[in-house]
C-alpha cells in the first residue's frame, strides 16, 4: 500500500505515547489499520524533559503499530500540549488596493500572515492562528469574507503561543527517531475534532480533555473555537497524591485508583476496604476505600475549578457567550468514576463523557473507541484531512495546467510544440507555510 493512501497520528501524552495509523472508507469514516502505544517516560506535563527516553518511546510505539498493520510509517501528525501554551486575542486588518475587486483567498492569507508577525514574549512562537470573525468595510459577524466586496478586511484572531524549546525538542524528537513531521496541531483541536459535534460546537461545549500530565480545554461557540487553555494537573497528580496519603508504591497507586477510585467520597462505606500486598514480604496494607475516595475528591476538585476559571473567563455567564451544550470530558483522566456527576455539581452545566467513536468505521476495536485515545483519533483525522487537501489542490493544479498546455499548443508548420508548465508547483495554506518554516526553524537549530 502507498503511503498516500493512509494517515499517521502520533500522540506523545506524559503517561503514554500512541501511533495510530488510518485511513478514510468509502463512507467517510476513518478505518484504523493499526495501532501501537509505549509507556512515556521522557515527558512531564506534556513537556519533552527527556529527549533520549522520548526517542525509543516513540520508536517502541511506531514499531508496535506498524507491526499491527504491516505498513511502513513515513510522516506524522504530532499534538503539542504543555502548560507552556497560552493563548490570546488579537484584531488586525488589511487595506486592499482595489475594493471594486472580490476579496479572495490571498486577502485571507495576507491578513494571518500579519498576525504571525507579531511580536511574542522572548522564547515564545505563535502555533495558530484561529479566524474568529471578519469585518468588511465595518460590516461586522461575517463568517466567510470570500467572494464579498470591500477595502477594508478586518478580523478577530484567537491565537495560540507556545514556547519555541518545547515545539523544537517534539520536532528533534521525531526526527530523530526517523520520522517526517507532517504537521503540529494544538491537542484540545485535536481532541475536539474527534469528540464534538457540529451542533454542539454551533451551540457553545467546554471540552475538557483531562490527561496523565495535563487537562486541556478548548471552548467553542457558533461553531468557532474561543478560547483554549492548558492546566498543569492531570491523572498522574492523583495517582501522586495516593501514593503520598496511602503510603505506597505509584504502580499500587495508579492500580487502586482505575480499579477502586471514585470521585465522589459519599459513595463508599467505612467498612470498605482493599487488602495491598506488602513489599518484600512486608505485611500487606489495608487501606479504605473511604478514604481513598477523599483523596482523590480533593484534587479533582482543584483540577474542576481550575478549569471553571478558565471557563469563566471566556465569558461564559453573560448571556450571548452562553455553552447550551455544556460540558465534554474526555481524556484517560474522564473515565473516573462519578466524574461526570462532581463536574455537574461543581459547574452547574450538562456534562457527558466524549468517546471518538462517532467518527469511526463501524468495525473498529473497542479499545480505540475510549475517551484514552480521543487526541489520537483528532490527529489521525488531522492527517487525513491534510492529505485530502494536498490531493485536491494538486487536482486543481494539474487541471489548470492541463488548460494551460492546451493555451499553449500552437502550430508552427507542421510541427506541434507544447510548452509545459512545473507540474510540481503547490498552493500552499498559511499552516503550511508556517509548518514549513517550523521544519526550516528545526533544521537550523541542529
Amino acid at each position: 500500500m502507498e503511503q498516500t493512501k493512509y494517515s499517521v497520528g502520533l500522540d506523545i501524552g506524559t503517561t503514554k505515547i500512541v501511533a495510530i495509523i488510518g485511513k478514510q472508507n468509502e463512507y467517510g469514516k476513518i478505518e484504523i489499520l493499526g495501532i501501537g502505544k509505549s509507556k512515556s517516560l521522557g515527558v512531564h506535563r506534556g513537556v519533552v524533559n527527556n529527549i533520549t527516553q522520548t526517542i525509543k518511546s516513540i520508536q517502541q510505539a511506531v514499531e508496535e503499530a506498524e507491526a499491527n498493520s504491516g505498513l511502513k510509517i513515513g510522516s506524522v501528525v504530532v499534538g503539542i500540549a504543555g502548560q507552556h501554551i497560552r493563548s490570546l486575542q488579537h484584531s488586525d486588518y488589511i487595506t486592499r488596493k482595489d475594493s471594486e475587486e472580490v476579496i479572495g483567498e490571498e486577502d485571507v492569507d495576507l491578513l494571518c500572515n500579519q498576525v504571525h508577525k507579531l511580536i511574542m514574549l522572548p522564547g515564545e512562537e505563535i502555533i495558530h492562528v484561529l479566524p474568529q470573525e471578519y469585518k468588511v468595510d465595518g460590516q461586522a459577524e461575517i463568517r466567510e469574507p470570500v467572494g464579498m466586496y470591500g477595502g477594508r478586511l478586518e478580523a478577530n484572531f484567537h491565537v495560540v503561543v507556545g514556547q519555541v524549546v518545547s515545539i523544537k525538542n517534539v520536532g528533534r524528537c521525531i526526527k530523530s527517531a526517523g520520522l517526517d513531521l507532517g504537521n503540529i496541531t494544538l491537542e484540545p483541536l485535536a481532541s475536539s475534532d474527534a469528540v464534538l459535534s457540529q451542533e454542539e460546537k454551533e451551540a457553545g461545549v467546554a471540552l475538557i480533555d483531562i490527561g496523565g500530565g495535563t487537562t486541556d480545554l478548548a471552548i467553542f461557540k457558533d461553531g468557532i473555537i474561543r478560547h483554549t487553555a492548558v492546566i498543569p494537573f492531570g491523572g498522574g497528580v492523583i495517582t501522586e497524591d495516593i501514593k503520598e496519603g496511602c503510603s505506597i508504591i505509584e504502580k499500587q497507586a495508579e492500580l487502586l485508583k482505575t480499579r477502586f477510585g471514585s470521585a465522589w467520597p459519599g459513595e463508599n462505606r467505612d467498612n470498605e476496604i482493599v487488602s495491598i500486598p506488602g513489599l518484600r514480604g512486608r505485611e500487606p496494607k489495608e487501606i479504605s476505600l473511604k478514604n481513598l475516595s477523599k483523596i482523590i475528591h480533593a484534587r479533582v476538585v482543584e483540577i474542576i475549578e481550575q478549569v471553571y476559571v478558565e471557563i469563566k473567563n471566556y465569558g461564559h455567564e453573560e448571556q450571548k457567550k452562553k455553552l447550551i451544550a455544556g460540558i465534554v470530558l474526555t481524556g484517560g483522566g474522564s473515565q473516573l468514576k462519578h466524574l461526570k456527576q462532581l463536574v455537574e455539581y461543581i459547574t452547574g452545566m450538562d456534562t457527558r463523557i466524549g468517546y471518538p467513536n462517532e467518527h469511526l468505521a463501524g468495525d473498529s476495536d473497542e479499545e480505540v473507541a475510549s475517551p484514552l485515545y480521543a487526541t489520537a483519533v483528532g490527529l489521525l483525522m488531522n492527517a487525513i484531512k491534510n492529505q485530502e487537501k494536498l490531493k485536491l489542490t494538486q487536482e486543481e493544479i494539474l487541471e489548470e495546467q492541463e488548460q494551460e498546455v492546451e493555451d499553449l499548443v500552437y502550430a508552427d508548420s507542421d510541427t506541434k510544440v507544447v510548452a509545459r508548465p512545473d507540474l510540481h508547483k503547490e498552493r500552499k495554506s498559511v499552516f503550511d507555510k508556517w509548518s514549513e518554516k517550523l521544519k526550516e526553524f528545526l533544521d537550523n537549530a541542529e
